[in-house]
């Protein structure tokens, strides 16, 4: 019941986003988690999935994609353009950083004892400290730390398309470009605000 368009802008994302929670983190019904990233294509997907799986969900984005996040099923949104999250005073049992220039030292303090923190997006620093860093901080105490990569399968792809017939997760598409228009397509891209995915058409 997907366009070829919805399908295309399905899979690399919607498994990554699969692979954090459901491998890496463990995630659970009622669990409180945290999206730093929420409107990009990850994102998008980790708010959907994240609510299928029955967590309770705080999207962090810009103004601009309040709205988004909230119709995608979050139960909170922050706006990181008026609100650091690393300052409410709130804890969470499971963080998946897609995006944004927190250190690792910022994520720990918002991460509950015996939380989880994941990263699939964001600077190169970021992703570094997770692998080189995050192992040592694992083992000081409950908390863990580590990354996720994309590793589709047909597995995953037959899990999530229940969710997909059902309407529980639907791929987001913020524009699409034609094959002649593939140049434009990245600069648009590349500028960093695409809310979900972008498509390339051919016909």
């Amino acid at each position: 019941n997907l366009t070829f368009e919805q399908s295309a802008a399905e899979p690399i994302e919607s498994v990554t986003a699969l692979n954090g929670f459901r491998d890496k983190c463990r995630i659970g019904a009622g669990q409180k988690v945290l999206i730093n990233g929420a409107s990009g294509g990850v994102g998008s997907f980790a708010v959907q999935i994240a609510k299928a799986f029955g967590a309770e969900v705080t999207a962090v984005c810009s103004t601009r994609n309040i709205e988004m996040a909230k119709a995608n099923g979050a139960d909170y949104v922050i706006d990181y353009t008026r609100e650091d999250f690393t300052k409410t005073g709130k804890k969470y049992d499971l963080i998946l950083a897609v995006n944004g220039y927190n250190t690792l030292k910022a994520y720990k303090s918002v991460l509950a004892s015996k939380g989880i923190y994941v990263v699939s997006g964001g600077t190169m620093a970021q992703l570094f400290q997770a692998m080189l860093i995050g192992p040592f901080m694992s083992r000081k105490n409950g908390q863990k730390f580590g990354s996720v990569a994309s590793e589709p399968s047909q597995a995953d792809l037959n899990f999530l398309s229940t969710w997909l017939e059902a309407g529980k997760i639907v791929p987001l598409i913020d524009q699409q470009f034609s094959l002649e228009e593939t140049a434009d397509a990245f600069k648009y891209l590349r500028a960093g605000h695409a809310k979900g995915k972008i498509v390339i058409t051919v016909d």
